[in-house]
Parts: structure tokens; sequence; C-alpha cells
């Protein structure tokens, strides 16, 4: 029998080989139609049992992406839910229950529903390069492992490390996979199809699960280590905004020593969690990050040899995040010990991301090259200018670089606030500058916005988000005004705060109210880690240019000098890197801290909108998403007025408007929203 998505081929050996190669996909991905022609297959061999089973993937992309999440989208209801979810474990038991051996064979990447299926299997063999990882990512669709998962992998990794992963749903590699347990040979590309027939033909004997793993599996202490996790998972998710890590340590907890009950909890759990708001807005979510994805195409510019000038914290961690990248970078600045700084900031960054890989470490350093005296400018493809923020300082270095550029070489700047009109004005073709906006900091913020100037070339603005896309960051193409996109929506936000503190709020419970909101930092706290300099800059740019008025809190910090933590004391003392808070501090109605924060950004935001800064309701809630950390499990701001009622909400504003003045005033692109 022929089917769409598998190809079944039989050897010598009597090893049926399955090969998954979804139709009209791209990647594999496993479907209602995926999982149903799956479970036939397993009848049909189960029929004429082969001496083994080997699951391959046909695809250039990976082993199994995992389930079909545009299926999530399409379950609206609790049964639809528990249906969909008991077709998943239906086909992994079959898989499990086969008296012949299984075994994946995984290159590339295996994660969520395809890690659980390689788990249902008897071995996984993995091969061993860097494109190759595994993982179970779906708490960051605000669900947990729904496929029989979370049993199949603390069974073979043990609760702490399977757990772990699941809580963090980070993706490993082959060291760590084997290492654990997940996995059970790391093999060249070359001998994986050797690999996969000496599991069949000699079913090698498997680990056993470490005493220590088994003692913390018993009834007795999971309790005690339950409690433990759930205080980790509470610094970085409230369970009110992210209920899954929680229910996914409740089910450990509860059901662990009986494997077959925990499985059907599994089950009933996600399926109350698809269709939570929570996971709602987290698939939204990944669908606004895949839209940013689109935005740019790798083939679309191919640089050899990007310069960077400015070596401070900004500019140096841009040039190392390119060499990160595997391009061949240089990087000037005008003092030598900026530059000596740079490179040892380069060397933690590199460190921190190839960890015990010294090879790795040794070429991502040799790819950055110091350059004090400039010279990278003539062989650059593109020029990256990343100096403090100021008109003219700027425009006198475009006019010494542009006679060195060689011909289609693109000048980009990181400028955050100033429109580039007019920074392009002092050049001999204006076209070839672009903004590329990153934020800091650089290793960790994953958009960068990708500022259209009116003179800027469309090949110019095709390059550049080519760019992002070649560096691994989101590119979001914007308009240039006054602050951009991003920066132009937090800043009210952040003043906002500011102002509150002028009037004796204190900061902590500022930042209480932000978080309360589901914020990943309280705006006190960003401002002083960004720096209170850079902030009253953008904000004097932006204040210009749209008449807000600037609290005079903020003049006077800097009259202090208290420039937050690079200086040591902003608006709270900063000691070993972190602020020094004040755990008595309180204030009675946090709602309203809270509506006087929130409100002065969802109302750029409709500003944003109506002005088209991006091009549509989607980009301006991807960007401040991926801009500024905007609670991911409300959808983002433009979502979110729209999930709780527009009307409801402007009501809200409007009084705010009657308390507080006119920053509350509502825009007119509150009636574009629906």
């Amino acid at each position: 029998m022929d089917y769409q998505h598998w190809k079944i081929e039989r050897d010598n050996d009597d090893i049926c080989w399955l090969h998954l190669d979804v139709a009209d996909s791209s990647t594999n991905v496993l479907s209602a139609a995926v999982l149903d022609e799956l479970s036939e297959i397993l009848n049909e061999q189960a029929q004429s049992l082969p001496r083994g089973i080997v699951f391959v993937s046909n695809k250039k992309s990976g082993f199994i992406a995992g389930a079909d999440i545009n299926e999530f989208t399409r379950v609206d209801n609790y049964d639809d839910a528990i249906a969909m979810i008991n077709r998943g474990h239906e086909v992994m038991d079959k898989i499990e229950s086969l008296p012949c051996v299984t075994v994946a064979m995984i290159k590339g990447f295996c994660l969520g529903g395809g890690m659980e299926l390689a788990l249902a299997c008897r071995y996984r063999v993995m091969c061993d390069d860097r494109a190759t990882r595994v993982g179970l990512p779906e708490v960051k669709l605000g669900i947990h492992p729904g496929y029989g998962g979370t049993v199949r992998s603390i069974l073979k990794a043990g609760p702490m490390a399977a757990m772990n992963a699941m809580l963090t749903g980070r993706l490993l590699q082959g060291r760590a996979a084997k290492r654990m347990g997940l996995v059970d040979d790391l093999v060249p590309e070359r001998q994986l199809l050797s690999a996969a027939r000496y599991f069949v033909l000699k079913r090698p004997h498997q680990r056993p699960l470490a005493l220590k793993d088994r003692i913390m599996n018993h009834r007795l202490l999971r309790p005690i280590v339950a409690k433990q996790m759930r205080k980790q998972v509470a610094k970085k998710a409230r369970k009110e905004h992210y209920p899954a890590p929680y229910k996914l340590i409740d089910l450990w907890q509860k059901y662990m020593d009986r494997p077959r009950l925990m499985l059907k909890k599994e089950a009933e759990s996600v399926a109350e969690l698809v269709t939570d708001y929570t996971a709602r807005n987290l698939v939204r979510v990944f669908f606004l990050q895949e839209k940013l994805k689109s935005q740019g195409n790798k083939k679309d510019f191919q640089p050899q040899h990007i310069h960077v000038i400015g070596g401070g914290i900004m500019g140096g961690d841009i040039a190392a995040w390119c060499a990160l990248r595997g391009f061949r970078v240089t990087v000037q600045d005008r003092e030598p010990k900026v530059l000596a700084a740079t490179m040892k900031r380069s060397m933690d960054m590199f460190k921190k991301k190839f960890k015990k890989d010294k090879a790795a470490i040794r070429d991502a350093m040799d790819r950055l090259i110091a350059d004090h005296k400039g010279l990278g400018v003539p062989h650059a493809d593109l020029i990256i200018e990343a100096i403090f923020e100021d008109k003219d300082v700027k425009q006198s270095l475009y006019k010494n670089i542009e006679p060195q550029m060689k011909d289609g070489a693109i000048l980009a700047t990181n400028t955050s606030s100033i429109p580039l009109e007019e920074l392009a004005s002092c050049l001999q073709n204006p076209g070839r500058l672009v903004g590329i906006h990153f934020f800091n900091p650089v290793a960790l913020m994953p958009l960068v916005e990708i500022v259209r100037g009116d003179n800027t070339d469309d090949a110019v603005i095709k390059q550049a988000l080519a760019f992002g896309r070649q560096i691994d960051k989101l590119p979001l193409a914007v308009k240039s005004s006054p602050g951009f996109l991003v920066n132009r929506i937090l800043m009210p936000y952040l003043l906002e705060a500011v102002e509150m503190v002028g009037e004796n709020i204190p900061p902590e419970m500022i930042d209480k109210a932000a978080l309360n909101f589901g914020m990943p930092m309280g705006p006190i706290e960003l401002a002083d880690t960004v720096g209170l300099d850079v902030c009253h800059s953008v904000a004097h740019i932006l204040s210009e240019a749209m008449d807000i008025e600037l609290p005079k809190k903020m003049d006077f910090m800097m009259e202090q000098k208290k420039l937050g933590k690079k200086s040591g004391e902003g608006f709270y003392k900063w000691q070993k890197g972190k602020p020094v808070k004040n755990k008595d501090a309180h204030y009675g109605n946090l709602k309203e801290l809270e509506d006087r924060l929130i409100f002065r950004l969802l109302n750029e935001a409709t500003a944003c909108l109506r002005e088209q800064v991006v091009d549509d309701k989607e980009l301006v809630d991807a960007g401040i998403i991926f801009g500024t950390g905007f609670a991911p499990f409300r959808g983002g701001p433009l979502h979110h007025i729209e999930s709780e009622g527009v009307q409801l909400m402007l009501d809200r504003l409007n009084q705010l408007h009657q308390t507080y003045g006119d920053r509350f005033q509502p825009d007119s692109g509150w009636q574009q929203l629906s």
C-alpha cells in the first residue's frame, strides 16, 4: 500500500526502514494525517513482523520538528483536545509495545512530538553534529509533553535531568543528550545507518537508571524535590501566568510510581492547557516569530566581511555576535583600551556559548579583529556604526568613511532614535544608509529593527533583512520615525514609572506592579540596567519630536550623575551587579500603578499602528514582545486590548486621562481596533 507521508523499505536483513517525508512541507511534523498513516503502517507491520523497525527522516531540515502546531489553533474545547492527544498516545503506545526492536535514527532537529516518538522506540542513535538537537520544548507553547514524553523521558534520563529539560524547554546537543541517557549512541553522520542497523541486529544492553535517580523517583522524596522545583520555576514564571510547568511538576509528584496512570493524567493535563488563555497566546507568539523570520531571506545577502565602528558595550557586543555567527569582523574604536575590553567581553560570550569546545572558541576569536585604525572599512560589505547618539558626530564619521567604502557596500546605523533622513543628508549616496537597530543585551534580545529612511534603496532594505536572518535574529522592517517602534512604545511606559518615583512611590512597588502584569523586569530596574543617560538621551529626542514632557526626576538623576547600574547607583543602589531593594516598601493600590504603566504603552502602540510604523497589527505585537519582553502570555499589546475588549480598555484609559492629564489622552488609533 502506498502512503502520502511515509515510505516503507524492507531490506535483506528483514529490517523495516520507515522514511518520513511529510508532503507539501519543508519539515516533518506529526499532523493527524501523519499519525493516522503511521498507525496503519504499524498494524500492517505487526501482521508480518520484521526483525526491527528504524524511523528515518527524508527531510534535510531534520528528523521531526514536533506536532503540527496549526492543528492546535483549531482546537477550542476539552473534548476535541483530549481526542487529538489520545490519538498521539495510541500511536506511541503501539511503537513501544511492538515485539520487535525499534530505533529512531536522529539527524537534525528532533523536538516535541518527534522526541516523544523517539522515546517510544527501544533505542535512539543520534548524529554527532552541531545542527542535530533534541528536546521537549512544549513549555514554551504553554503546555508540556503530551504524547507520553513526561513518563518516558524520566524513565530514560531520571527525574532531575528530564524534568529540568522539560521545565526549561532547552534543546540538547548530542553529548548532553547521551550523558543524560536520552539517546543510546552518538555517531558521525557517515556511521548513522550502520549504527541503527547494529542496534537492530545486536540488541545491546541498555543502561539502567542510576540508583540516585531511582531514589529521587521514590514517592516519599518526590514532594520534597517538587517543592524545590516549584521555587526554581517561580523565579522565572508565575503560576497564574504560566501554569504548564507547575502542572508538569504536579504530574511527576503525584503519579510517577504509576506510569500508566501518569500517561493518562498527562493527556488530561495537556487537554486542559491547550485550550487555556496562556497556551493560545504562546502559540500565537510562535507564529509571530515565524512571521518575523519570513521578513528576510538569507540568500538575498551573504556578506564576507563586517566592519563595526564603536567598541563600547553595544558596538563590541554586535561585533562579537557577528563573529559568533561565523562572519569575519573588524571592530574599530579610537581608544585601544576600549578594544581590549571588547575582546575580553567577546571571549566571555564565546565561552558561554561554546562551553568546553575550545576549537569553536578559538575560531570565533580568530574571526574577530581589533582594528584601531579602521583598516577594515574598504574591505567591508557591511559597515555598522554603533557610536553614541549624536547626529553631528555620526555625520562627521560618515563623511570620513564614505569615500573609503567599496561599491555596493551598505552603511548601517545602530541609532535607537535619530531619524535616518537627518543622518543621511551628509551622504553622497544616501540610498546605502539603513538602520539596523540591535537591543541590549545583544546576545539575549532576538529582535533587530531594520529601519527604512525616505532615501534608503529597496535593495538595501532587502539585504539588511537578510542579514538579520544571517545572524539568527528576528528582523522587523520599520519606518524611520522618532524612536522607530520599540523605543517609541517603551519610552512612555518608562517615563510614567519615573513620574511615579517623582511622586514618592517606592521603585520596588512600581516594579512589582509591572511584574504582576507579566513583564520580565520592572521598568525602574530596566531603566537602571539600560543606563539613565541612554534613557534620557532617547527620551529627549522623542520629547522634541512627539511633544512628550520629561519627568523632572529624570533631569535630577542626570545632574546627580546617578546613571544606574553602570555608575553603581540610579533609582536603586547596585551591588555585585544586582539592585538593592527595600523589602519593607509598600503601596496600597498596585493595580492603579499597573494600569498607569501599561496603558501608556498600549496607547502608544495604537498610535504606531495608526501611523503605520510597521505594516500591520501582528508586527506591532511581534516587535514589542521580542524587543521588550512584553508579557508573552498576553500575545502582544494590541492583541491584549482586543482580548480584554476594546471599549472596556478605552473606558479605563479615559478614566486615567481624567485623573492624570493629557499624557493619557487616547490616540485616535483606538478607532482602528476591533
